[in-house]
């Protein structure tokens, strides 16, 4: 079995002046959005937003932490074309973010979330990978995604070094389940 690096003092990226990735999902929750910009004012860094389409496959990871992809064959129809996920991703944050002054680029990404987001933390040298938990939703699409997902904040932390903040969407608190709009 190979020697894999093991987290250490060493390997700690500095908060301020580096990035962090935040991962984006089809509902785009403003509170992870509001998370993040409020974590970049406080470190002087840009963020890198990154929606994962898990309906596509990788088939080549470029160094600047892009990728390019093709759409996977599996038995659920997509409800948009990734185009126009992206496009409403982009529009998301530009009405979100760009008030805010902070410095910020997109990616769209495809495949296994957590290698998707480990990839481009790599690539920019983020600090940093800043999530939201998950919320309670019916439909096949989100089933199929919470199974592909399970618990992305648990993923990333076992699997990489940086740190991962959480952003908690949905909790369930003395018996009545409050959720973040």
């Amino acid at each position: 079995m190979p020697d894999v690096p093991q987290p250490n003092l060493s390997r700690i990226t500095p908060f301020t002046g580096h990035p962090a990735v935040v991962a984006m999902t089809p509902s785009r929750h403003k509170l992870v959005t509001l998370t993040a910009i409020s974590w970049a004012k406080a470190t002087g860094s840009p963020l890198y937003f990154a929606y994962v389409d898990i309906t596509r496959i990788v088939t080549r990871e470029l160094p600047d932490g892009n990728v390019h992809h093709e759409e996977a064959v599996i038995d659920v129809a997509p409800d948009d074309t990734w185009k126009d996920r992206q496009a409403d991703c982009e529009a998301f944050l530009h009405e979100m973010v760009d008030p805010s002054g902070v410095q910020w680029q997109f990616r769209y990404l495809a495949g296994r979330p957590d290698r998707a987001l480990t990839h481009l933390a790599r690539a920019v040298d983020a600090s940093t990978i800043i999530v939201g938990t998950r919320t309670r939703a019916a439909g096949q699409r989100k089933k199929l995604r919470d199974f592909l997902n399970r618990s992305l904040a648990l993923q990333l932390a076992h699997h990489q070094h940086r740190p991962v903040l959480a952003v908690p969407l949905s909790v369930v608190d003395w018996g009545t389940e409050l959720t973040a709009e």
